[in-house]
């Protein structure tokens, strides 16, 4: 399929940025990478494409859109409709949105959250909240994979992207994968899947 020119907006050390980035990889959809820093998504005219100041944003043609999840959903609409990214069944899409919600939810309060607090200063939550809500989501997380070979199913949906980043780089904010022996075939086998590319530690 004929792309427009994608445009993504964010940092390379952000996980909200990187499961966007797997995406475009995966469906080899050539796009331009513009690094946003805290400092540019203070400026006005970054605030004209984001008014909430947050990455990752994404241009595409006229198209500007914001926030991570809602750009996988995009993503895999426009450029791979009936894939077994965004499933079309009821049961199958339903799977995919509670995972995109605990992205957003335990994953981002979590594992992120403690790896944001050990990278970069005091975020102003209590540690020990990150780590529960770190504990809670992983141990859910591999009974879940215990079951089958991805998230939301035997093959790798959005999901998988979604969750990726932060959880494999949670040992990065203190949070140790070694109890979760599920989990961690379950990053290798992310890692594994064609046209990956890794988020870096620095």
């Amino acid at each position: 399929m004929t792309t427009t020119a994608i445009t993504l907006h964010g940092t390379a050390l952000s996980g909200h940025t990187h499961r966007v980035q797997l995406l475009l990889h995966m469906l080899q959809l050539p796009y331009r990478f513009i690094d946003a820093p805290a400092s540019v998504r203070q400026s006005e005219a970054f605030r004209g494409i984001n008014p909430l100041g947050q990455i990752p944003v994404l241009q595409d043609g006229e198209l500007v859109l914001a926030d991570s999840n809602a750009i996988l959903v995009y993503l895999a609409k426009r450029y791979a409709p009936g894939s077994g990214w965004l499933p079309e069944d009821p049961v199958g899409a339903a799977q995919v949105q509670r995972w995109l919600s605990l992205a957003a939810g335990e994953i981002a309060f979590g594992p992120a959250k403690a790896r944001v607090t050990a990278r970069w200063g005091d975020t102003g939550m209590p540690q020990e909240l990150m780590h529960k809500l770190a504990d809670k989501v992983l141990g859910f997380m591999e009974a879940q994979l215990a079951r089958q070979d991805f998230l939301a199913g035997p093959a790798p949906t959005l999901a998988d992207l979604a969750c990726y980043s932060y959880v494999a780089h949670a040992p990065e904010g203190g949070v140790s994968l070694a109890p979760y022996p599920q989990l961690r075939a379950w990053i290798a086998r992310v890692q594994s899947l064609p046209h990956f590319v890794p988020m870096p530690e620095d």
